[in-house]
């Protein structure tokens, strides 16, 4: 599975879980517009964390918490080996 769909996947359970409705995932969909609160967004990267064993938010000093679907998807995707 590739690590775009483990976040997209991860992301719709959570959804489920808290009962958010979430619109269509698109690349350019703003977090905010997701519906996810800070506990479920602090779920979804707990979540991501046991499943990959890296958190991008906190390897980095200089990271920034993503503004879009895409980003946060990147943030992932883009974690050096």
């Amino acid at each position: 599975m590739s690590v775009r769909s483990k976040v997209i996947e991860a992301i719709q359970q959570i959804a489920k879980e808290q009962n958010v409705a979430l619109p269509a995932l698109t690349d350019d969909l703003s977090l905010h517009e997701t519906g996810f609160d800070s506990l479920a967004f602090a779920i979804l990267v707990a979540r991501l964390e046991d499943e990959t064993g890296v958190d991008p938010f906190t390897i980095s000093e200089d990271a920034a918490f993503p503004a879009t679907v895409g980003d946060f998807v990147r943030a992932y995707e883009n974690v050096p080996a």
